[in-house]
């Protein structure tokens, strides 16, 4: 059996890379990942295209 824990938000995110098309799942606010998108602000990615079922618009300065 493959093991799918990941030790965290900045291990999830470790590949991905600007200007990358992401697919997220989920349903209502317990489908928004914020501590990957936190991740993801802190690691400088900018740039994605990201395709939701529940999207909500984030600008940071």
């Amino acid at each position: 059996m493959i093991n799918k824990v990941i030790a965290g938000p900045d291990a999830a995110i470790a590949d991905i890379q600007s200007g990358m098309t992401l697919m997220l799942g989920g349903f209502g606010l317990c489908g928004i990942p914020e501590n990957c998108i936190a991740a993801l602000v802190r690691k400088g990615i900018d740039k994605l295209v990201c395709i939701s079922n529940n999207a909500e618009l984030m600008i940071s300065a």
